[in-house]
């Protein structure tokens, strides 16, 4: 491949190397100049051009790209088109990402064009997740490097090992000091581990911290069960504590006591007959990610995991935040107390509005503008951390949110529709967040006691429905959606909501009346006045 200047004249065929503008219009990267544009260069006197001319045996980045992405594009991962020399690659199912680490890298030594980049071996991913990307970097490569590359490629280096949908059975052993709301919270929170796989919670037995009587516990919820868990009253100490104890007194083996996994480390790992038994640490009654996520997860796969297994976790098994880490893994810093997130939409153009008026979200409702009345109106709910999505003029949309305690995020793809600023919103939220409230920034009536009063629902239906506002019987906004249907709402592409998902029949949907509130959003300029606001050209 030749690099370099050229006349304009001189250019058919070549591929630009750097974005041109010729008048209004602009010439991006990697196009492959045509007589068109050479005429339309001239014509706005771009009389010379930086270019990348193929030359025998160079291909193409997109078709480089697309040829590794054919052969990758198996086991589980799907692709995308290729576009500026990348294809992304996507999980098809829902699962355990797994990637051999030696076979990535030598793929990536064959040469600096060439470069495959993939998310961490054993990430839980949904059906639609990004799992890897392929990047052809200059504008070509050659043939020798792209056969090499394919070469290696033919040897499986990634999957997507799916999730099998298992039958679970729940045990927990009780003592004096242990409140029966901590043992209903563990079991809502199993529930939601489980939901990612289709797994279902069969039931839950509830004994004493007694050897004898969990033994007895695990005879009778073996049949039709794939995996117990059980969840002591009390941390295991030994080999010959309760819960070992007790699975070998059911007839059972137990495989391992401890991980290197922190936090997670008093886990118990065995077995009887088929049915995979765990011995939960007291940390699984947490949403938080720790060891027993990581087991869980495999055995929820159909994989059989062994002492050896778990002892080989101790790399990246140091899960607990560390005050010194630079970047910690909360994305969110929470502004409340609560196991909601509030997600406050507000990227929209609101193309109804027209021009004249300027955007709808900075009119002025009691002085304020409309999209900090309505981080104002979350915060002051008090539960849950607020992220706020932008997009169209989201420089002035962020000034009027100054020096409130929110997380913003940009979404640059807004133009694309409502699905892709809520699909941010979701993968922001932290993962002890049990739930997230879908809150529209042009609904000027909402106040905080409405929020409250569907967080409060939520959390009495156990944090698995979906919580809809209501007027009189009829539905409208916000909504709360579990974590259990996040899976399904990232799905969503283009112009809308998560009507779909609630209206699916696939979760319990539980209405509540907040009034009119419910219904009043401002998409026109005459709602807006109606409502009581001012708009930023008139204040």
């Amino acid at each position: 491949m030749k690099f370099g200047v050229v006349e304009t004249r001189d250019a058919l065929g070549t591929i630009l190397a750097h974005s041109t503008r010729a008048g209004s219009l602009r010439f991006k990267k990697g196009r492959r100049l045509s007589g068109t544009d050479i005429d339309r260069l001239l014509e706005e006197n771009v009389t010379e051009v930086i270019v990348a001319r193929l030359e025998p045996g160079d291909v193409d980045e997109d078709a480089a790209a697309s040829a590794l992405a054919d052969v990758l594009a198996r086991n589980g991962i799907t692709r995308a088109q290729a576009a500026t020399g990348r294809v992304n690659l996507f999980a098809g199912e829902n699962g355990l990402f797994h990637v051999e680490r030696a076979i990535v890298d030598r793929l990536n030594l064959i040469d600096p064009a060439i470069t495959l980049a993939t998310v961490p071996q054993r990430t839980v991913v949904a059906s639609g997740d990004m799992v890897a990307t392929i990047k052809i970097i200059p504008l070509a490569v050659s043939d020798v490097a792209l056969r090499r590359a394919l070469d290696i490629a033919a040897t499986p280096m990634m999957a997507v090992h799916p999730f099998r949908p298992m039958r679970v059975g729940l045990i927990a052993t009780t003592l004096d000091t242990l409140k029966p709301s901590v043992m209903d919270k563990t079991a809502r929170v199993l529930q939601e581990r489980l939901a990612l796989s289709s797994s279902r919670l069969t039931g839950e037995l509830r004994v004493a911290h007694d050897e004898d009587a969990l033994a007895g516990a695990l005879g009778e919820a073996l049949p039709g069960n794939d995996v117990l868990i059980l969840f002591g009253a009390s941390a295991v100490v030994d080999q010959d504590d309760v819960i070992p104890a007790a699975i070998r007194k059911a007839g059972g083996h137990v495989e391992h006591v401890g991980m290197p996994v922190d936090p997670g480390n008093l886990l118990v790992l065995g077995s009887i007959g088929d049915v995979v038994v765990i011995g939960a640490p007291g940390c699984a009654r947490s949403p938080k990610e720790n060891g027993f996520d990581w087991v869980l997860n495999r055995v929820l796969t159909g994989e059989t995991p062994t002492g050896a297994d778990l002892m080989g976790m101790g790399v990246g098994g140091l899960l607990k935040e560390i005050p010194a880490r630079p970047q910690p893994r909360v994305t969110v810093s929470p502004a409340g107390t609560g196991d909601i997130a509030i997600v406050l939409l507000a990227a929209g153009r609101a193309s109804r509005m027209g021009d004249e008026h300027g955007h709808k979200l900075l009119a002025r409702f009691d002085g304020l503008p409309l999209v900090r009345r309505m981080a104002m109106t979350a915060l002051e709910a008090d539960i849950g951390p607020v992220i706020v999505i932008t997009g169209h003029r989201a420089l002035d949309v962020s000034e009027a949110l100054s020096g409130l305690a929110v997380c913003i995020l940009d979404n640059p793809a807004h133009d694309l529709g409502m699905a892709g600023s809520l699909a941010m919103g979701l993968r922001a939220i932290g993962a002890d967040q049990a739930g997230a409230l879908v809150l529209l920034a042009d609904m000027p009536g909402i106040e905080p006691v409405h929020l409250v009063k569907m967080a409060r629902c939520f959390r009495d239906t156990g944090g698995h429905a979906i919580i809809r506002a209501s007027a009189g019987g009829q539905r409208g906004n916000p909504v709360i959606l579990p974590r259990a249907a996040f899976a399904d709402v990232l799905r969503l592409k283009g112009d809308v909501g998560a009507r779909s998902v609630i209206e699916s029949g696939a979760y319990d949907v539980v209405d509540v009346d907040i009034g009119m509130a419910a219904h009043i959003d401002v998409d026109t300029p005459e709602a807006v006045m109606a409502a009581g606001g001012i708009f930023e050209t008139d204040a």
